[in-house]
């Protein structure tokens, strides 16, 4: 007896393992299918926070208005491109979309590509970068922004123009405006330049009042303005270089000397020209701060802004407890980074002109000097 217990003991328990398996594997099996759908339903409503933040801040061919259920607004774009096989191609930017991303040749480099969202044509399977003077959404920015201040400018010059000795001084925003000309004029250029001041105040002007205006333009969350224009490397480095001519092409004398042969102990000079190649370094590391402090400051001020905005549509699978917190919380963060980024688009374009006036004036300083006495 004790034999046969023995023997069926292992045998009941085989019988149950061999029924048990293909419960076990088809409840596997149907909560595995279940996981994937809920994944894959989680990845169709998951925001896409890397192609909203960069988006907005990129260059593009067309502006993006907004969306309105599957329907598009967007403003296309001139293309303007020079090809060495093909010669001169204008077309507006929608010809793009309209011919499956690709028009007379050209068409707009992948993820990944070396040109990722630039403009190329493939000959014999290689990407070949034409010469591009497209009329962009910073472009187009740039230009209606650029626009809009001159006629600012010439509107309240105009005033000036008109007024009579006599009259009494002006109001409303002709009175605003002189007000700003005349704190930026006083307390940035003649401070920080000295008696020469007049001579670089119609640049040091048109660069705060160009900086400022592109600062709050970028601000503005519809057509024509949200253009990240300030926050492109490449207007911060035009606006580098003007000044970096400005300091080195109406240097003195003095100032080139105390670059090439400064006031420092002899050893410091001779034989290891240390300190004039430190000083010489100097020429460009300044432009350089300048163009990299103007465009990390305001590249940031819009990603931290894009990124608060996206908290609301990620929070959205994370339950209506958490959604409304988070939106709660994003809205009033939004509303305090808004306020802050009006100051910080004032006290950019006011560091920029003070900075730039301070090294146009240490270029100046010993014919001030020689001026005052």
């Amino acid at each position: 007896m004790k034999q046969l217990r023995s023997v069926l003991g292992p045998l009941w328990l085989f019988c149950l393992l061999m029924i048990g398996m293909p419960l076990y594997a088809e409840q596997a099996s149907s909560s595995s299918v279940a996981e994937e759908n809920v994944s894959k339903e989680q990845g169709e409503n998951t925001v896409d926070v890397k192609g909203i933040v960069f988006g907005h801040i990129g260059d593009s061919y067309e502006w993006h208005i907004t969306s309105w259920g599957e329907k598009e607004f967007i403003i296309p774009l001139p293309v303007i491109v020079y090809s060495e096989n093909t010669g001169w191609h204008v077309f507006l930017s929608s010809r793009l979309k309209e011919n499956n991303g690709s028009y007379e040749g050209f068409s707009i480099a992948p993820s990944g590509s070396k040109y990722e969202g630039k403009l190329v044509e493939y000959t014999a399977g290689e990407e070949i970068r034409p010469l591009d003077i497209s009329i962009t959404k910073v472009t187009f920015a740039l230009l209606f922004n650029s626009l809009l201040l001159i006629i600012i400018v010439l509107g309240v010059a105009r005033w000036y123009k008109k007024r009579q000795p006599s009259a009494s001084a002006p109001g409303g925003f002709v009175g605003f405006m002189e007000m700003f000309i005349m704190m930026v004029n006083d307390d940035i250029i003649k401070s920080c330049v000295g008696p020469n001041y007049r001579k670089f105040a119609p640049y040091l002007l048109t660069a705060f009042f160009f900086i400022f205006l592109n600062n709050l333009m970028g601000l503005i969350p519809f057509f024509p303005g949200g253009a990240n224009v300030t926050g492109n490397i490449a207007i911060t480095m035009v606006l580098a270089i003007c000044t970096f001519l400005a300091v080195n092409l109406f240097g003195t004398k003095h100032y080139w000397k105390d670059i090439f042969w400064p006031d420092v102990p002899w050893w410091l000079k001779v034989p290891v020209p240390m300190m004039p190649f430190i000083e010489f370094f100097g020429i460009f590391t300044k432009p350089f701060a300048l163009m990299i402090r103007l465009f990390a400051n305001m590249l940031a001020g819009h990603m931290a802004m894009l990124v608060l905005t996206c908290l609301i549509f990620i929070s959205v699978n994370m339950g209506p407890a958490l959604n409304g917190t988070l939106t709660v919380a994003s809205v009033l963060f939004n509303i305090f980074m808004n306020l802050l980024e009006l100051l910080v688009a004032f006290i950019q374009a006011y560091v920029f002109t003070m900075l730039s006036a301070v090294f146009i004036g240490l270029a100046q300083e010993k014919k001030a000097e020689k001026e005052i006495s």
